[in-house]
């Protein structure tokens, strides 16, 4: 998985008035977990744009001055309910033989056919909260669409992997093709559609798993 960089410095005070102090000055307080003990740390707030704002995964690699590196995953982030400023970041230590969970992006390749002919595409999961070891963790998660008709779905348990384990039940949509009322349903969809083909997909409850955000 790709990471971002976040260069800060260790916090010698975490007491309210420095911490003020810190958010005055355009950096955010934030606190490393994972390790023998909780870390205190500070970075700029532009830091963590490109880490923050983003429909994708990343890692991140927090660089501490005189020259200390960690590998880390966002786990909680808070933000100020009026002005969007970020208050606060918590972090989790990586290591390479534990295993991890993050909220994966979801990215749907090829061109439906049942969309061509009229269904609606259903979106149900645009991302997946998955758990494996740090070196094993997917930039996004890629779910061919390129054969789905109309009342066809993909569920989680046709898009595992061995490299990691997928947090949600096996019976989750992920994503599905609807009947629209202008919708043309070729002969071949019929004919399953006779034969007891899967029925059209029912909304899926949003069972997420808990994630490190």
């Amino acid at each position: 998985m790709k990471s971002i960089t976040i260069k800060g410095s260790k916090r010698e005070s975490v007491g309210k008035v420095a911490t003020k102090a810190l958010r005055n000055a355009g950096k955010v307080p934030c606190v490393l977990y994972g390790g023998e003990s909780p870390l205190h740390f500070s970075a700029d707030e532009l830091a963590f744009k490109n880490l923050v704002y983003t429909p994708n995964a990343y890692t991140a690699v927090i660089e501490l001055e005189g020259g200390e590196t960690l590998n880390a995953v966002l786990q909680d982030i808070q933000f100020h309910p009026v002005t969007d400023k970020i208050l606060h970041i918590d972090f989790f230590q990586l290591f390479d033989d534990k295993a991890v969970t993050m909220n994966i992006p979801v990215r749907l390749e090829g061109n439906s056919p049942g969309v061509r002919n009229g269904g609606r595409l259903l979106f149900r999961k645009r991302k997946l909260s998955v758990k494996a070891l740090p070196n094993l963790l997917p930039d996004e998660i890629k779910v061919d669409i390129s054969t789905l008709k109309i009342g066809q779905k993909v569920a989680v348990e046709s898009i595992k992997s061995d490299d990691y384990t997928i947090m949600h039940p096996d019976n989750i949509t992920v994503v599905q093709v609807k009947a629209a009322r202008n919708a043309i349903v070729d002969d071949e969809e019929e004919e399953e559609g006779e034969e007891g083909a899967p029925a059209e997909g029912g909304e899926a409850p949003a069972a997420e798993a808990s994630a490190e955000s």
